[in-house]
């Protein structure tokens, strides 16, 4: 999938790129905090979700799920959105993005990786340097609105700490932590606040407070109707 209309900010200013991603990695279940862990688990468990096998779990999307757009089209409405930070390998190096992992819960409770693939995976235009960031990834805060009946409200809202290290998660997929030429993983997500549900609209944000800065993404969810 070539997302050929991306702007990578960093210090020195902001430069058009282009990026061919080939392999479209969703990891799964990657708190660091068990606890909060369990809380996403429960969530999702109330909806008929089963647990993981295990933890973190690597899951396959294909590659032309990715979009830039301002909004996507689902079937039904039994889709949500989940803020995440996702990794880009880009000439031997990691580029930072947002991305939301758009998941149909009801196809959910069947089978998780059935559902990943279901949905248009969003992420934004803007990307940023993992070198310039890692030496103060503790402070980067993930944010997520939901526009639900006319109504914003605050959706999701932590530390990219509540999951697990970025450079551990691609060791654990791919047995390095080595910026393979195509890859994105998306990260993990957050509790949400009044739970998990779908929305009219989906606000995304990647706060880095120490440099300044934010990423930023929304997109419009246009629920098609399930005929037979």
């Amino acid at each position: 999938m070539l997302l050929n209309e991306m702007t990578l900010a960093d210090r020195d200013g902001s430069h058009a790129i282009a990026l061919d991603v080939t392999e479209l990695v969703v990891a799964g279940w990657t708190a660091r905090n068990v606890a909060a862990m369990e809380e996403h688990i429960a969530e999702l468990e109330a909806l008929g979700i089963p647990r993981p096998k295990a933890t973190p779990t690597y899951y396959r999307n294909g590659a032309n799920l990715l979009t830039t757009e301002d909004a996507i089209e689902v079937v039904g409405a039994t889709s949500s959105g989940e803020v995440e930070f996702v990794l880009f390998a880009h000439d031997g190096t990691f580029l930072v993005g947002l991305g939301s992992d758009h998941t149909d819960r009801e196809v959910e409770k069947a089978g998780v990786a059935i559902s990943k693939q279901m949905c248009p995976k969003p992420v934004a235009t803007t990307l940023w340097r993992y070198d310039e960031v890692k030496d103060h990834w503790d402070d980067l805060i993930l944010r997520s609105h939901a526009l639900e009946g006319g109504e914003r409200t605050l959706y999701q809202e932590g530390p990219v700490t509540t999951m697990r290290d970025p450079m551990e998660l691609v060791a654990g997929y791919g047995g390095s932590n080595e910026a393979r030429s195509g890859l994105a993983m998306f990260c993990g997500t957050l509790a949400v606040h009044g739970g998990v549900r779908p929305m009219e609209r989906f606000e995304m944000e990647l706060d880095d407070p120490v440099l300044g800065r934010k990423i930023t993404h929304s997109y419009g969810i246009t629920q098609l109707p399930i005929a037979g």
